[in-house]
């Protein structure tokens, strides 16, 4: 793997140890920034797949754009759109005031950023001990 590709997977596997971290924590979980970290990981996740397929792409939170641009490549990742539209609210939504996420909310961004992240993970051939 080339040096950008990788550095897309080790901050992608950054953002997933904090959202991980962040909802174990039994003292004050910061439940805004699990959601903003889920939804983190897997743009970088796919931003490393676009990598890896030289795929040029704009600076974006879309992950729905994000998707797309994989679909020619992997067909079957559509049926992560649904997923990819429910994280993509989490890279603003929660930072401003007006809204905060709660423990429900946290937690299904973790499942979902988890299916996700199996997912592109196996297409990049990585394995969880990698």
């Amino acid at each position: 793997m080339n040096a950008i590709l990788n550095e897309w997977i080790e901050k992608a596997e950054e953002d997933y140890g904090v959202a991980i971290r962040e909802l174990r924590a039994r003292k004050n979980p910061a439940f805004n920034a699990i959601c903003f970290h889920a939804q983190q990981c897997i743009e970088k996740y796919l931003k490393a797949t676009l990598t890896k397929q030289a795929k040029p792409f704009t600076k974006t939170h879309d992950l729905d754009a994000l998707l797309n641009a994989s679909l020619d490549q992997f067909p079957l990742w559509a049926g992560m759109s649904a997923d990819m539209k429910r994280l993509s609210q989490y890279a603003v939504q929660f930072r401003y005031p007006g809204e905060s996420a709660d423990r429900p909310e946290a937690v299904l961004a973790v499942k979902t950023m988890k299916r996700c992240r199996m997912e592109i993970r196996q297409t990049l051939g990585l394995h969880e001990s990698d």
